[in-house]
Order: C-alpha cells, then structure tokens, then sequence
C-alpha cells in the first residue's frame, strides 16, 4: 500500500505549484459526489483554499439524489464551496435542436451530459480565473472510461497516477464519507448504469493488472480491447505534418 500521508504532502506540493506557475484566483473541479471528484476536491482545498465544486446533475435520477447528497456531503466535511446547477433541460434543448439537422444515437445523448458540464465548469473557471481540476483516474485513462474533451478535458489532474484502487484507499486513509466509499461508480450516462457493467470487468481486476501485470485470459482480452480503441483519447488531435 501506497504512503498516503506523503502522498497528501506531495500532491497538495503539486497543486499549489500549478496554481501559482498559472497565476490564477482559484481551483473549481466537478463536484459528481463520486470518489475521484471525493479525493480531488480534498487535496485542492487542502492545497489552495479558493476551491469551489460544481455540481450538475443531467438527466439521470441519480444525479440529483445519491450524488448530489454524497457532493453536498463532503463539500460539507471539507469545507468545500459547492453550487449546483441542473442541466438536464438544456440537454434536452439541445438534443432537440441537434436532431432537427440529424438523428443522435443513444450514446451521443449520453455524451452530452459531460461535454455540457466541461463548457459549464470552464466558463465559471474563466470568469473568476480558476483553473479545471480533472478527475479521471489511472484506471479510466488506460480503457478510455472518459468522454472526449468532457470529464476528459481539465487543466491538471492530481490523479491521473492513482487506480481506482488507491482512490479508494486514499479515501479510507482521509476518512471521507462512507456512502462515498461504499457506492458503485458511474458516470451517471443513462439510467442504472454502472462502470464495471458497461466494462465488462471489475476495477479490482483491472487495476491488479495495471499495478502487477496479472490478468486472467478472459478479463486480458477485454482490457486489451478498451485500451486499444480508446487510444485517441489518450493523444493529442491527429495534424497534418506530425507523424501518428
């Protein structure tokens, strides 16, 4: 097990450096009520006190109960700022003026909600000078579990490093909210959905095979399926001129 009090110590280090070589006001980050946005609001408090959640429920029943209670929850125990704004009826605009010039699919109205949340979290980060904190985690960003230039897109991201594993270690370690720790992570892109469902695997498993190499043959396969088609996500936009 990882030392979480040095990591504490370093990451906060880090943070704080980002925020002065930026020159700006403060940090804002998505306030889902999830583990990832759980750790990264603690150690952005912890490192610059001018730290606000978002929180933006879209759509699915739970966001505006389980996760908005658990967001509300530890911006309470941390001393976290935390606002809320709904975008379920934008979405809902938005799909319709969309489809009046071509029919979405199930999955493209799905992505809306996080690309609706980037663009609401980076004008509020440009009207008072903040920086976007990111919540991916090791674990997303090697299967591509992220929405392209969505959840996907941030400033920095205090981390990218840790597995879904050591989240939640990390968690237990800075005794957040037990509903927190104990609830299944979603994206909360359609109803019921779940991470490990729509994976097909379990982060237990994927993140023994980030941490130790060891996979079995059927869970390899599917690990090597998502980290091969979501390398896209992973690079910068394809220019001409640049090799691939």
């Amino acid at each position: 097990m990882r030392n979480y009090e040095r990591e504490k110590e370093e990451r906060i280090v880090f943070i704080k450096n980002v925020v002065a070589s930026a020159k700006v006001n403060g940090i804002i980050f998505a306030n889902s009520g999830g583990k990832d946005a759980a750790l990264v609001g603690i150690l952005c408090k912890m490192a610059c006190d001018n730290t606000i959640g978002l929180s933006l429920p879209c759509g699915v029943t739970r966001n505006y109960e389980s996760d908005l209670d658990d967001a509300v929850l530890v911006s309470h125990q941390y001393g976290i700022e935390n606002k809320t704004i709904s975008l379920t009826a934008i979405r809902d605009e938005l799909t319709q003026s969309i489809g009046k010039a071509a029919p979405l699919t199930a999955t493209a109205i799905g992505y809306l909600a996080p690309r609706l949340r980037m663009i609401t979290l980076y004008a509020i980060a440009n009207s008072e000078n903040r920086l976007v904190a990111g919540t991916s985690n090791r674990s997303e960003i090697y299967t591509g579990y992220s929405t392209k230039w969505g959840d996907g897109a941030y400033d920095f991201n205090p981390i990218a490093d840790l597995t879904a594993t050591e989240v939640l270690e990390f968690l237990h370690y800075l005794n957040a909210p037990a509903s927190i720790i104990e609830k299944a992570p979603s994206a909360g892109l359609f109803e019921g959905q779940t991470d490990e469902a729509e994976m097909g695997i379990t982060y237990a498993s994927l993140d023994n095979f980030l941490l130790t190499g060891q996979v079995s043959e059927h869970d390899g396969v599917i690990i090597d399926r998502l980290h091969s088609a979501s390398g896209h996500k992973r690079r910068p936009p394809v220019v001409y001129g640049k090799r691939i």
